[in-house]
């Protein structure tokens, strides 16, 4: 009976170690994305709005 418990709570163990380990892998994927892919991601945006206003722009001053 000693070995069966022995096993029940290294399997609990792993189990819960595991679910940790994965719970801390997400978390720092997710701060990764929020503080490094989406500030990326608005800059390279608004660098191409600002692309396509400076292109309007140079057409009407060259319209007339």
């Amino acid at each position: 009976m000693a070995k069966n418990q022995k096993h029940l709570r290294f399997v609990k163990g792993f189990l819960v170690g595991s679910l940790t380990t994965a719970t801390a892998v997400y978390g720092a994927l997710h701060t990764f994305k929020k503080k490094v892919i989406e500030p990326e991601n608005a800059e390279n945006e608004r660098v191409e709005e600002n692309r396509k206003r400076a292109n309007r722009k140079s057409l009407q001053a060259h319209q007339g």
